[in-house]
């Protein structure tokens, strides 16, 4: 039997390629009455906040982001940019070439999967669509949770949908939001993402004092799962 119970996966930048804004961002705030370099300002500095659902609904979120960036959109015209937003965020979103073949791997071999990502209201919408939704035995939101990693209660979240102890579960993710040292301090085993893609990442509060385990691929992940897990300290 492999020693962990369950992998516990970030989503951007570790089941996807590295993240950048794509055009259609620039075309959502022009379309709202924004400047779209204003709009990519507001975004950036208030992303932990949106993640943690501080501004309430998608719509209400956006209606903030851009009314901040001096927009004045039309009535109606934040409802009707809604769909564009998460094409806008799902077109920025690659899978890994692995993520499929990994997860199916996990998952034969009897070890849960679940996905904890910091994320503001897009995500839930189109990650239903996407090939891995099916592979995912738990799915936790922080816009949804009202926190965000590294607050224990994320991580946690992940281990009662899952049916297992901290101790149980390997956590993967690229390191940003603190997610590496967050999921080591309630107890779970932290295991770096270390793609080569990942250099040019859109990434919040990096991990950058980890001195962990690491891995090149989603796939390196399968070699881990006999390891003894690390004692919670």
């Amino acid at each position: 039997m492999p020693a962990y119970r369950a992998v516990v996966f970030d989503f951007f930048g570790t089941l996807t390629r590295s993240v950048q804004r794509g055009p259609q961002h620039a075309d959502i705030a022009r379309s709202l009455g924004a400047d779209p370099e204003t709009v990519t300002g507001v975004l950036d500095r208030t992303f932990r906040a949106r993640a943690c659902g501080r501004y309430g609904s998608a719509e209400a979120t956006l209606r903030w982001v851009i009314e901040q960036a001096g927009g004045r959109p039309r009535p109606g015209a934040i409802r009707a940019a809604m769909p564009a937003r998460i094409d806008a965020l799902r077109a920025d979103t690659r899978l890994r070439h692995d993520a499929v073949s990994a997860l199916t791997a996990i998952r034969g071999r009897g070890v849960r999967t679940a996905l904890i990502s910091d994320c503001t209201h897009e995500l839930p919408a189109f990650l239903p669509g996407l090939p891995v939704a099916p592979l995912l035995d738990a799915q936790i939101y922080s816009v949804e949770l009202g926190v965000c990693k590294p607050d224990p209660a994320i991580y946690l979240a992940a281990c009662e949908r899952l049916g297992v102890f901290p101790e149980d579960c390997l956590y993967v993710g690229d390191g940003g939001s603190h997610e590496l040292t967050g999921a080591a301090a309630v107890g779970m085993t932290p295991v770096r993402l270390a793609a080569p893609d990942l250099a040019n990442h859109l990434v919040f509060d990096a991990d950058t004092n980890f001195a962990g385990r690491t891995v090149r691929s989603l796939t390196d992940v399968l070699g881990l799962l006999h390891h003894t897990p690390a004692m919670a300290g």
